[in-house]
């Protein structure tokens, strides 16, 4: 897949996606990134004025149609966004006029969806506008968006109108007919079917207009109803659109349209219908949150992963499931593959039990189609499509069209080959009720569906009577890059264990439910003789394994295939199928995703054949290399990444990680535009849950052995079992967490600050070593010294911030900006009081005694932060202060360990401008602890990364408080200005020019002998 390489424009804070720039090229990419959800739909994050060639799109979940003899897919909805401004004459248009600031956050917390920006017209007008928007979680049914609109430099006319766009798209195709639309007393209406399914669609929406007096107009041109409004704007003054849409499908309710008029006559204000999201996000967060320390970006990068398929997943109907693409592109056209089993549905497992019933309940609604698909390729039984919609037949297209319009059209197998899903399916079904123990749905459902698709694997394998075995031929297995192969070993192996599965429901059916065993018998036409059959192939099927070494061969033949090295081919930017060829691709060792290592990952958790440890490290040997892990499939990175760490692959095990937790935020496959990846998305919390925490699922519940990697200093997490909640909190080192009373007790009886005899503790929490933010023993005061007479200095400790570059000067500015926009008074002198201080303290500084509601401090803070940003995007190497690079150089060369302590949010950004991030060790900044210098937190933090006691520490510091800081943590402090600020220091310094580690070493030798 093509790549781009160029800047996303991005900050990440907890739970804040911010953008800081509009890049047109990237218009159809960040659509998907910002794209908003409840379960029931998912809009795409396209703006709400409109632009050139945007691909806005709703999705609700089973809105299937037919494109005439190509394909069945997802039907894009009528658009309920358009909120056209118009100023003075002038349309709001990001491709016109001028952008003098911009801002679009996604709010994952509250699952709201904001954008705000300075424009001025062609015609020279001003305006702020700010645009929110969220899908309610409390109500699938409810749409809200609301706009203020202040006139900056101007009085003027102000046109809003507000519109549903019934003229949807499928990129060329429009699935929709016309059927009605109109007035009520509140608003308008829309009445749309689609073409082939009949599936008919009411959607209707509202306005209300605050801050002044605007009558609304009516208009209902064809297939575009809207509601506007014109008055008269006052420089300075905000008013304020709500816009309220609902909206109702014939899978919900007989009469849509009806029901979507009713709702909305009784809906409550935008401010009532946000206060009902938030609520409803933070049940759904109490439950699948995943809390990171030590690394901000995993930190939101998880949650925005795990944000997308939350928004994805059908909380109310047991007739979809979750597509490839998730509901936030047009990619796969809306299909579900084994994507959702395999790699999304674990969250949902642990998490929300009842979400992951339900898309296994789809799989059991479509067993009719998985019928049919068996009888026309001859078999019996139920054969999973590969690609599915609503009635579960195949809707996998049989041709590829290519982009040279001259070249062929491209065959696609996987919808008669890739036969796996059969197996894949009934995988998932046996987990849910080993984690459940639902009987009654294993029994009414599941069972059914493990049966019927075990016996088409009693007539899709082939008996060679010559070696007295069985043979699944003429197959594509997990890795697609070679299409026609014999005796898979990930097909085989996966047919084979889902046979003994279905044997093991057979008989506890039979003696726990023996009329639904006999029903089912009745009803598959499910004999002895079948059974014994199975036993038979069981017992047979050929599996190329060599018993010494472990080594599993991926297919028959594979290991005669010639052999590349694909380190070869680099630098590339693009899959190794297009570099080679289709047919050279099938003919070569490599591998677009792990086969066998996704074999061995499958049977990892129960320990089956084959998986162990030593074929573990051995099969890892032999793939790993051999697979296209950069730009294959996106469904192998997060696999590899758990493998990995069990190999105690930590370097390996977290790039692979970060390749696929980034692969939408950084658009690093070139295709995020499609629609987000959510088998990696899925697979990603596996990676975190299973890999990093070690969970192991045993009869008595779950345990953890974690092993996280270098970076992280905590993994916080919940898990459903059982009918029962499981609370992690894993630190670094931590021994393995059990789930037992005796051995909870131990460990809190070990702890060094066990909770007293009133506290409560969660069954399965043990209580974390103390933190390096509260140390033991009482802080050192500001005199004392590291206890030595000859310091064994191992790790030096950097702030940034007048240290190593002048960022303090950026700082100033952005103030300076923000103070102007506000009207406070400041200046140069004033900025002395903020060195070393948080933001918000800065910001408080310069407010004085001002009232501010937290909101707007809230506001203030961002708005500094983000003028900072852009300032720190034009830094680069040149703008290190004179003897930085020197000294890093030297301390490197000497073995000694370097760390950043530096309280800024943005040290990660400001070190990568600066050309530098491959000399340092550890980074403590503003995500690392919650304490902000002068107490001593920060620098323990960052001690701690290094692996080096306190008294082992030198810090550089430029501030009073961050010398106080490094003194209250027991460190050598280096002190750069005057002494009046940095006085306290054990070495004052001007600043880093012409310094030499051996001139700092022995002077800190000299203050020791002198002080014992």
């Amino acid at each position: 897949m093509q790549t781009k390489g160029r800047s996303r424009h991005f900050i990440y804070t907890d739970w804040i996606l911010i953008e800081t720039q509009f890049d047109p090229e990237q218009l159809h990419s960040k659509e998907t990134v910002f794209t908003i959800g409840n379960g029931y739909l998912g809009t795409r994050g396209s703006f709400e004025e409109g632009y050139p060639h945007a691909l806005p799109a709703t999705f609700i979940h089973g809105v299937y149609d037919d494109v005439p003899v190509v394909y069945t897919e997802l039907v894009n909805c009528p658009d309920w966004l358009p909120l056209i401004v118009i100023v003075n004459g002038d349309r709001f248009r990001l491709d016109q006029g001028e952008i003098l600031s911009y801002d679009r956050q996604l709010d994952l917390r509250q699952g709201l969806l904001i954008r705000a920006l300075r424009w001025r017209s062609p015609s020279g007008n001003t305006i702020d506008i700010s645009f929110e928007r969220f899908a309610s979680l409390a109500d699938p049914h409810v749409l809200a968006l609301r706009c203020h609109v202040t006139p900056v430099d101007f009085e003027g006319l102000i046109e809003i109108q507000a519109s549903i766009n019934g003229y949807p798209e499928n990129q060329g195709f429009n699935h929709w007919e016309e059927l009605d639309q109109g007035k009520i007393n509140q608003g308008i209406w829309l009445q749309r079917r689609t073409r082939a399914s009949r599936i008919e669609l009411g959607m209707a929406a509202k306005m209300t207009i605050l801050g002044t007096e605007a009558p609304l107009q009516v208009n209902t041109a064809p297939g575009y109803p809207s509601l506007s409004t014109t008055f008269l704007a006052k420089t300075q003054q905000t008013v304020t659109v709500e816009k309220l849409v609902t909206v109702f499908t014939s899978r919900d309710i007989e009469t849509p349209v009806s029901a979507a008029q009713e709702k909305l006559t009784h809906l409550s204000d935008y401010a009532t219908l946000l206060k009902a999201q938030r609520q409803a996000w933070d049940e759904v967060w109490q439950q699948s949150d995943i809390l990171i320390e030590g690394d901000s970006t995993a930190t939101f990068a998880v949650r925005y992963n795990l944000f997308q398929l939350l928004i994805a997943a059908p909380r109310h109907d047991d007739k979809v499931s979750i597509p490839a693409k998730t509901l936030s592109g047009f990619g796969y056209r809306g299909h579900i593959f084994w994507d959702t089993e395999i790699f999304i549905q674990p969250l949902f497992l642990f998490t929300q039990p009842a979400i992951a019933r339900n898309l296994l309940s789809y799989r059991w609604h479509t067993l009719p189609g998985a019928r049919r698909k068996a009888a026309h390729y001859g078999y019996k039984g139920a054969m999973f499509a590969w690609e599915s919609a609503d009635s579960g037949d195949e809707v996998t297209p049989r041709w590829a069209i290519g982009s040279d319009f001259y070249g062929e059209d491209v065959r696609i197998w996987c919808r008669d080959r890739e036969i796996h899903i059969n197996a894949d399916i009934p995988y998932a079904i046996w987990n849910y009720w080993q984690a459940t123990g639902d009987d009654e749905w294993m029994q009414s459902y599941g069972a059914e569906a493990i049966l019927d698709a075990a016996i088409f694997w009693g007539s899709r394998v082939e008996f060679n009577s010559e070696q007295d075995r069985y043979e699944i031929r003429g197959v594509i297995g997990a890795d697609e890059y070679h299409e026609f192969v014999h005796n898979n070993a990930f097909t085989n192996r996966m047919a084979q264990w889902h046979l003994e599965k279905a044997i093991a429901v057979y008989d506890w059916l039979a003696h726990k439910f023996p009329e639904r065993a006999t029903e089912l018998e009745q009803k598959l036409k499910l004999t002895p003789e079948e059974r014994s059959h199975w036993q038979d192939i069981i017992a047979k099927i050929l599996f190329f394994y060599d018993p010494l070494t472990e080594l599993i061969e991926q297919c028959e033949g594979f290991f005669q295939l010639e052999d590349i090295n694909l380190a070869d081919y680099e630098p590339r930017d693009r899959s190794m199928q297009p570099i080679l060829g289709i047919e050279k691709t099938n003919k070569c060792q490599v591998l677009k995703q792990p086969d066998v290592l996704m074999l061995l990952y499958l049977m990892r958790e129960s320990a089956d054949f084959p998986y162990n440890e030593k074929a573990l490290q051995t099969n890892w040997d032999y793939y790993a290399p051999r697979t296209d892990i950069t730009y294959g499939s996106s469904l192998g990175p997060a696999v590899q990444a758990i493998l990995a760490s069990d190999l105690g692959k930590s370097t390996a095990a977290y790039e692979q990680f970060m390749q696929a937790l980034m692969v939408d935020l950084e658009d690093n496959r070139g295709n995020t535009n499609d629609g987000i990846h959510g088998a990696s998305a899925g697979g990603i919390w596996q990676a975190v849950i299973f890999g990093f925490g070690g969970i192991q699922l045993t009869k008595n519940g779950p345990v953890a052995n974690p092993h996280l990697p270098p970076g992280w200093t905590r993994l916080k997490f919940k898990l459903h079992w059982r009918g029962k909640w499981h609370d992690f909190d894993l630190h670094q080192g931590q021994v393995a967490q059990d789930i037992t009373r005796q051995l909870e007790f131990l460990q809190l009886s070990l702890s060094p600050d066990p909770p007293n005899s009133h506290s409560q503790v969660s069954e399965h929490q043990t209580s974390p070593p103390a933190s390096p933010a509260s140390p033991a023993s009482p802080a050192p005061s500001s005199s004392s010294l590291p206890a030595t007479h000859n310091p064994n200095i191992q790790g030096f400790i950097f702030d940034l911030d007048g240290v190593l570059t002048d960022t303090a000067e950026l700082h100033y500015l952005a103030w300076q900006k923000l103070a102007d926009e506000e009207g406070i008074p400041f200046n140069r002198e004033a900025n002395e009081a903020l060195r070393g201080v948080s933001r918000r303290a800065s910001l408080m500084l310069i407010l004085r005694d001002r009232p501010y509601s937290e909101a707007q401090i809230e506001e203030m803070m961002e708005r500094k932060n983000r003028y900072y940003v852009e300032l720190l995007q034009k830094m680069t190497p040149e703008d290190l202060l004179p003897g930085a690079i020197a000294l890093l150089d030297e301390l490197r060369q000497a073995g000694i360990k370097i760390g950043i302590g530096s309280g800024s949010k943005n040290a990660r950004p400001v070190l990568e401008q600066l050309g530098i991030m491959d000399k340092v060790d550890a980074i403590a900044d503003g995500y690392s602890v919650q304490e902000p210098k002068p107490a001593p937190d920060l620098f323990l933090y960052a001690a701690k990364q290094l692996g080096i006691k306190p008294e082992q520490s030198v810090v550089v510091e430029d501030a009073a408080a961050g010398v106080e800081a490094a003194l209250a943590a027991g460190m050598w402090a280096v002190g750069l200005g005057p002494v009046e600020r940095v006085g306290a220091a054990h070495i004052v310094l001007p600043s880093l020019a012409g310094i030499k580690w051996a001139d700092l070493r022995e002077q800190l030798s000299n203050i020791s002998r002198q002080k014992q």
